[in-house]
């Protein structure tokens, strides 16, 4: 019988592990973390993430051939294979800070696995790591193996939040990649069979380790190099009176293109793509390529920019002056269907709005005021300038409140914010909300989730990114 350890019960190492187990019922599989609150949290009813589908996979698998635990070395001895599936944030000081990988967890991972090994394993990457990361902890573990063979795999995931369970069920490929000798081959056929048991052997592609490393990073700086052409698209669609929609629906019916990717909105969060792009780039700068760098990095300068063209539409939309008007904000994650707000575009707007001196109501039905309050606070640095960290300062906190529905949220608001496409954000009672609103009542609808002429025929004035704009706004040019 195999076994299966997991370093890291995150939103990649839970899902991922909870679905080998439940395709694999021959597996033994533990997922680990030194966290005893997540793994307490693991083990209750009340999951540690949100995640459509979760719930049910763990609760049919769970101490059967799935637990979780906070003894990590034990488990890490006695797995086959070890995946790690750590944090790798980027470096807000040192060398490459503000673009490079920062590598601390895993590094002290593969030490640890080293440390505790008492026979072969097979130790798979699954965090996002920099190209030839495989190299170092290969260095690592080769150096401390005390004769025991270790073979270095990279299993870069693809999973997008909110539909992780079905993309690991049905995912559009699994990539392997490992050492072209034969100890290599061999712990890809391992990994490979049991990816097998659910997976087409068609859509599970072996690769060496550079090119799975390098796969990951790519797939998700040309996902966000999309989000940014539509948004850069957008500005041009309000300047000229075209309608993004009818663009991206126009450009996306080309076979060459397809839809996926181009929708506007106030700009891309998560926990990948801005992280993934950034270590792109630092790659290619330590690599003489700096053209190369330079392009990847305005995908980033075009999301950013396009954050401050919202929240600066919102200020000259009221008179130019925020101060003291409550907003309310639906929306905080980074997108529906999951309560993840690493670098939701929800922070950088409600930043600035509070810079404005504005009184913000802010509504998710999955993100917990504790979040909310911690992500304000907590100082965000600049990835040009990371030696130049922006924080809220206390009393600015004091201008937000965080309730439990959108109709508390709006009520004796002076306008409203949509930043995160909730479905539940589409069938409300808008008329309601309007009658309950101070007048001129305002929407500015950062996701394109609403019907814009129904809510201009109720009265509020709706901006809706790269729409045609209302006539109020139009002699209200958002200043940049």
């Amino acid at each position: 019988m195999v076994k299966i350890c997991c370093i890291g019960g995150g939103y990649v190492g839970g899902p991922t592990m909870a679905v080998i187990a439940y395709k694999c019922p021959s597996v033994v599989v533990t997922v680990v973390d030194i966290s005893v609150q997540r793994i307490t949290a693991w083990n209750s009813d009340q999951l540690p993430i949100y995640e459509p589908g979760l719930d049910d996979v763990v609760k049919q698998c769970k101490g059967k051939n799935l637990f979780f635990s906070t003894e990590v070395e034990k488990h890490v001895a006695e797995a086959d294979i070890v995946f790690v599936s750590v944090n790798t944030p980027t470096k807000t000081q040192g060398l490459g800070a503000g673009k490079a990988a920062d590598l601390t967890y895993w590094e002290s991972s593969a030490r640890m696995i080293a440390d505790v090994s008492k026979s072969s394993k097979i130790v798979v990457e699954k965090s996002t790591v920099p190209v030839k990361t495989a190299e170092a902890i290969e260095k690592i573990l080769t150096h401390n193996s005390k004769g025991i063979d270790f073979q270095i795999l990279s299993n870069p995931e693809f999973l997008a939040e909110g539909t992780a369970i079905n993309d690991l069920f049905v995912p559009d490929r699994v990539l392997i990649g490992g050492r072209e000798t034969p100890g290599g081959r061999k712990a890809i056929k391992t990994l490979k069979d049991i990816y097998a048991q659910w997976v087409p052997e068609e859509r599970i592609i072996c690769t060496n380790l550079w090119s799975a490393e390098l796969s990951k990073l790519a797939a998700n700086a040309v996902l966000a190099q999309r989000i940014s052409s539509i948004n850069a698209m957008s500005a041009l669609c309000e300047a000229t009176g075209a309608d993004v929609s009818q663009v991206s629906h126009a450009i996306g019916k080309d076979s060459r293109i397809g839809a996926k990717f181009l929708n506007a909105s106030v700009g891309f969060g998560g926990s990948c793509f801005q992280k993934d792009i950034l270590n792109l780039v630092y790659i290619c700068e330590c690599n003489g390529l700096s053209e190369v760098a330079n392009y990847w990095k305005q995908v980033i300068e075009v999301n950013d920019y396009q954050k401050r063209r919202f929240v600066n539409r919102i200020v000259s939309s009221m008179f130019n002056t925020i101060s003291g008007k409550r907003i309310a904000i639906l929306g905080f994650s980074f997108k529906k269907d999951t309560g993840d707000t690493r670098e939701t575009p929800a922070i950088d707007v409600c930043r600035g709005l509070l810079r404005d001196q504005a009184q913000l109501n802010i509504y998710d039905p999955q993100v917990p005021e504790q979040q909310i309050h911690k992500d304000l606070s907590m100082p965000k640095y600049n990835w040009n300038y990371p030696f130049h960290s922006v924080s809220m300062c206390p009393d600015d906190l004091k201008q937000v409140r965080v309730v439990s529905t959108a109709y508390e949220a709006t009520k004796d608001a002076h306008g409203i914010c949509i930043l995160t496409e909730w479905d539940e954000f589409k069938s409300l009672n808008f008329q309601k909300i309007y009658d309950n609103m101070q007048k001129p009542a305002y929407v500015f609808d950062g996701r394109n989730v609403v019907n814009v002429e129904k809510l201009r025929q109720i009265g509020f004035i709706v901006y809706s990114i790269g729409k045609p704009l209302d006539p109020w706004l139009k002699d209200m040019p958002a200043v940049m």
